[in-house]
């Protein structure tokens, strides 16, 4: 059996574990959401078969299962037993700040479908009670934004398991559709030759090997990704000197569907075979 890290996501509804289990999907983890745990251990055998690529895995595993409370104890102590290495994170949040969250969200709490939210709040922190305490790591996300959580879960984890302690996010955009709110970092790459005036090209995206060369052949287009490699290659482990956790770059064109996709793949690309983690998106390709 490879040896397979498993991370059990709990806690808490309106406590953050989704926001997690997307933080970790984005450092490599293969992720799923409430996933009935009596399915875990025929699910782990399948991701231990050594020709599997996955080596490690994330689920979110909450009271949404009804008899998760009942089963746990068993098939936890059993897949520890046959060598599996499980790690259970306990998500938490003072009542008012989960209060607040489903306020803003409107959404309705799982234990309390009609009745009062501070009822199911309540209940559910009685019940979890003993998942907590035997958890390896119980993260309290009462003062933390969504981005705040992130860079905790992935702070945790890559400093475990790797040297680079900075999650890179490239993201390509549409200048019609509005900056990136989050961006650290945007450039106007709309200087570049445009495929959308090219009859035979409009109709494809950035990931089109044809829109890509188009927009990479000229000397300008070159020169521009040499002197943007060189930049990140200055500014990258400065960041991480300073202790930064997390790099929004952003590469805008007009419409955010050819040279800014073309851009952001091949500085995403950059960024891996440098060894960082990176997640590339591309906000406005499915847009009109």
């Amino acid at each position: 059996m490879k040896q397979l890290r498993v991370v059990i996501i709990t806690g808490l509804s309106g406590s953050g574990k989704s926001t997690a289990l997307r933080a970790l999907e984005d450092i490599g983890f293969f992720c799923v959401d409430n996933l009935p745990v009596v399915l875990l251990p025929k699910f782990l055998e399948i991701q231990s078969d050594p020709a599997k690529e996955i080596a490690k895995v994330a689920m979110v595993m909450d009271l949404r299962e009804r008899g998760l409370l009942e089963k746990y104890p068993r098939i936890f102590t059993r897949l520890r037993e046959k060598g599996y290495k499980i790690e259970v994170l306990f998500f938490d949040a003072a009542d008012e700040a989960i209060l607040q969250r489903f306020s803003e969200t409107r959404r309705s709490h799982p234990l309390a479908p009609r009745g009062s939210l501070m009822d199911g709040i309540r209940l559910e922190r009685e019940k979890l009670a003993s998942l907590k305490q035997m958890a390896d790591k119980v993260v309290d996300t009462t003062s933390c934004n969504v981005h705040q959580l992130k860079d905790i879960v992935q702070q945790h984890f890559l400093g475990a398991s790797s040297g680079r302690s900075l999650v890179i996010h490239v993201t390509s955009f549409g200048y019609r559709y509005g900056l990136p709110a989050d961006a650290d970092m945007v450039m106007d790459v709309r200087f570049l030759p445009n495929p959308h005036f090219v009859e035979e090209l409009r109709h494809f995206n950035g990931h089109d090997c044809r829109v890509r060369d188009y927009v990479l052949e000229s000397e300008d287009s070159r020169t521009f990704v040499a002197k943007l490699f060189d930049l990140m290659a200055f500014l990258i482990p400065l960041y991480q000197k300073e202790g930064k956790s997390r790099f929004n770059i952003a590469l805008g064109c007009t419409g955010g569907h050819h040279r800014s996709v073309v851009m952001a793949n091949l500085l995403g690309a950059y960024f891996e075979d440098k060894g960082y983690f990176v997640n590339i998106s591309h906000r406005d390709i499915m847009k009109s």
